[in-house]
């Protein structure tokens, strides 16, 4: 072993250690090397996206793989570093059974829930009261949800047009629950929740919704365009560089898109200011 390659298992070992908050395992295993040396080095130590960012990323993706040691791991390194509150995690499982299934987030669920548990004994803290459910922050009125569903779809998708509710998954689904109280709640950002969305609907095989969530998180300026690069190679080292390229490709497609849609609205003045979307955005 060289020792460019010593102080490259060095710098893998301190970073798993700093984003998984126990200490690297011994085993070295050619996907053991790559993921403590390329995966934890490197990719989470990119500039692009924050530690806590890049944790609403890994999340639905280990979730979604049925591989249960990572997604304890990664559910107990969000909690215990604190990156993520219990609050926060648990707004990630709900946002997580709307856009990958209930089924997969109920053992996601399970598994937030006992690995809180184990922080406390770790540190021999009682397990604190869950914050109360009620009241929703969303009215109650029936026809009044459905108006703000209605809004809320248009804002997040950002589209003049929300769906009709003349059958169960658009009115009771779409318009009364997803957009009328899961988008709304307060506990995740809206650009936290762009990060879980996209994650998911890039794992996911249905060709409108990674389109549409992709189009919508560069349209709104929630996510800009170097930091949808970011995300995507996130995505890449936690679910599969196959389904990354496809992601990839989708990018490229929608960053044409809005910037063309930037430029037309601005009426030929130029596009926003390259340095509110990130450098990448001047060159594409």
């Amino acid at each position: 072993m060289t020792r460019l390659d010593t102080d490259r298992m060095e710098r893998g070992k301190l970073a798993y250690a700093d984003v998984m908050t126990v200490p690297a395992p011994p085993e070295s295993t050619p996907v053991d090397d790559h993921l403590r040396d390329f995966v934890f080095a490197d990719v989470w130590q990119r500039p692009g996206l924050t530690r806590r960012e890049r944790r609403f990323i890994t999340l639905p993706c280990v979730a979604d793989a049925d591989a249960e040691d990572p997604l304890r791991a990664h559910v107990y390194a969000a909690l215990n570093s604190g990156d993520i509150t219990i609050l926060e995690i648990r707004e990630t499982v709900l946002h997580f059974a709307v856009y990958a299934g209930w089924p997969k987030a109920s053992r996601f669920n399970m598994i937030v829930d006992q690995e809180w548990s184990r922080i406390h004994q770790e540190r021999g803290l009682p397990v604190p009261e869950p914050e109360p459910l009620l009241p929703l922050s969303t009215p109650s009125d029936p026809e009044e949800r459905l108006a703000v569903g209605a809004a809320c779809f248009k804002d997040i998708n950002c589209l003049p047009f929300a769906p009709n509710q003349d059958n169960p998954f658009q009115g009771a689904g779409i318009l009364n629950f997803v957009f009328g109280e899961m988008w709304l709640r307060p506990g995740l950002a809206r650009k936290e929740r762009r990060l879980i969305t996209v994650a998911c609907v890039a794992f996911q095989d249905a060709p409108f919704p990674i389109i549409s969530h992709v189009y919508a998180a560069l349209k709104s300026r929630d996510l800009s365009f170097g930091e949808m690069e970011e995300l995507i190679l996130h995505f890449a080292a936690h679910y599969g560089w196959p389904k990354a390229a496809h992601l990839s490709r989708v990018a490229a497609e929608q960053k044409q898109r809005v910037t063309q849609e930037w430029a037309a609205e601005t009426d030929g003045a130029g596009r926003p200011p390259a340095d509110e979307f990130g450098p990448e955005s001047a060159d594409t």
